[in-house]
């Protein structure tokens, strides 16, 4: 065993050269005696051993440069008893947000609830929609069952002058606010109340009644929207979705209606001008944005996401690398080069991608590994790197078998398999670390219009994750095939799928969650269809 440990140490803990020895030893001396170092040393410039052209850069480099010539990693001993462990998830109990909607109907108000509710849950914080007109709904069916009365929701009942259903809407709209409240205090982080409040007397309400709770926060969102084309597609989505208002109406006779309904709102709306409050105002989503005391790390991250989003039609395609000769041997990671079949799909891809995508404007963008850009080389458009599109880096198993680690490490092996999504390789990340780096092209991915993404199988996983909705618990086991194109559409309320499997062979490299007997779910059901009634009543 000792012998073991002297391999392990000579393997990941290297004698340090004379060079590195002395770089130690002044820097020992740096903290001994502070004020024999100049205050620019200390304060921002290296010692001349660190800076460029220094020999411990020199020395960097090279290491670094020698690590990336073989995409064969070497077999850690198995003298190393455990590879990795489980990520906690964040702490976010302390988060506790009211992100209260203001605009008239048909300005996108649900859009950018939806959207925000996505993203946030995408990054693990508990986010909830409480929309009151589900409520109403839901209430009026609910009375419709129970008494065979039928409520008239058509343009009178929002009528300012209709003292009755004023009054009903306020309690509607008081009474989701009490609910949202109810589910933040339970340990949920943000609350998204989605109605007009649209008058500064209801949002004073909403102020005061969320200030009488401790930890507890508010900021408006105020949508805004004068583009006479958007208001219309937003109205004709209304009254062609199975909207209950407008159940067995015909669809001139409901776009009249609807439309007499947002005159009665005008009638008293009032923009946010209130100096007091916390508020965004988004103009034609993205063109205009407003911000007025936001605060603190949460907020300003709502706030950067809101203001990066447009309404522009789109197609995000994603797709993983050709299969390289990683995947035909069995191995995990590394930086291979792509197989015989891999080079076949990367040929054959630029047909494909003009069929679908015709004259309009596209950009590719690849992780910076070999495998990837290969697989884009054939392609004339122009093309985007990242360093955030890598693979999940499997730290110590990296250009190992699945095989090769069971035998290795069993215990680390059956725990991953318990709880793939929170478990980090020793050395390397998790698929919760693969999110967070993620991020930023969530954000550069909402800013933009057509975009091809050539990525690896938990980069695809978890972009597929956020457009779709899905939940972290299945992340790690969404089947994403080699030689497969993803086209999705973003829509209003979700995101239609395509899929184009091109006739060149390939391994399959997924595996199913351990127990399961679940078919993995190739396609996900279209989730662009509004809900009208929810769950909150």
């Amino acid at each position: 065993m000792d012998q073991l440990n002297e391999d392990h140490n000579r393997v990941h803990f290297p004698i340090l050269s004379s060079e590195l020895t002395a770089a130690l030893g002044a820097i020992e001396d740096m903290a001994d005696d502070t004020d024999a170092v100049p205050d620019s040393v200390v304060r921002g410039h290296p010692p001349a051993i660190f800076r460029a052209g220094g020999p411990m850069l020199k020395q960097f480099d090279e290491s670094t440069a020698s690590s990336r010539k073989s995409s064969q990693a070497p077999t850690p001993p198995r003298s190393v008893v455990g590879i990795g462990n489980k990520v906690a998830k964040p702490d976010y109990s302390e988060a506790k947000i009211v992100l209260a909607m203001v605009g008239l109907p048909a300005r996108g108000k649900s859009y950018l609830s939806n959207k925000l509710m996505r993203y946030l849950k995408w990054l693990e914080y508990d986010v909830q929609v409480f929309n009151v007109g589900q409520l109403r709904r839901s209430r009026a069916h609910r009375k419709a069952q129970q008494s065979g009365i039928l409520e008239d929701h058509t343009s009178s009942y929002f009528s300012h002058n209709n003292v009755e259903a004023t009054k009903l809407r306020e309690q509607l709209a008081e009474d989701s606010l009490e609910m949202l409240i109810r589910w933040l205090k339970r340990g949920g982080n943000v609350a998204i109340h989605d109605a007009t409040n649209s008058t500064r007397m209801r949002r004073a309400k909403i102020s005061a009644r969320v200030a009488k709770e401790k930890g507890m926060s508010v900021i408006f969102l105020e949508s805004i929207c004068n583009d006479p084309a958007v208001i219309a597609a937003n109205v004709a989505l209304k009254v062609s979705s199975g909207d209950p208002d407008y159940k067995d109406l015909p669809r001139e006779v409901a776009e009249r209606d609807f439309l007499r309904r947002i005159k009665e709102y005008e009638a008293v709306y009032e923009t946010i001008t209130e100096p007091h409050l916390s508020y965004l105002r988004i103009t034609d989503v993205g063109n205009e944005v407003t911000l007025s005391r936001i605060n603190g790390y949460l907020q300003s991250r709502i706030a950067f996401y809101l203001m990066n989003l447009h309404v522009k039609p789109r197609n995000i395609f994603l797709s993983r690398h050709g299969e390289s000769q990683f995947n035909v041997e069995g191995r995990i990671g590394g930086d291979s080069l792509l197989s015989e079949r891999g080079l076949a799909y990367a040929r054959a891809l630029p047909e494909l991608v003009r069929k679908n995508i015709g004259d309009a404007p596209l950009i590719v963008w690849t992780s910076t590994l070999q495998r990837t850009i290969q697989t884009a080389g054939e392609l004339p458009y122009p093309k985007l790197t990242w360093k955030s599109l890598d693979e999940l880096d499997a730290g110590v198993c990296d250009g190992m078998t699945y095989e090769e680690i069971e035998q290795a490490y069993p215990e680390d092996f059956a725990n991953r398999d318990e709880d793939k999504f929170n478990y980090r390789y020793r050395g390397g990340e998790s698929y919760r670390d693969v999110v967070v780096r993620l991020e930023p092209v969530i954000i550069e991915l909402e800013r933009q219009e057509n975009i091809l993404i050539f990525g690896h199988q938990a980069i695809i996983r978890c972009l597929y994750a956020y457009f779709h909705d899905l939940p972290q618990a299945d992340l790690p086991y969404i089947n994403v095939p080699l030689h497969t194109v993803i086209k999705l559409t973003p829509k209003a309320y979700g995101c239609d799928e395509d899929r184009y499997t091109l006739p060149i062979g390939a391994v399959d490299t997924h595996r199913p969650k351990p127990g399961s007997t679940v078919s993995p779910l190739d396609v996900v059901p279209s989730t662009t269809k509004r809900e009208y009634f929810g769950t909150n009543t």
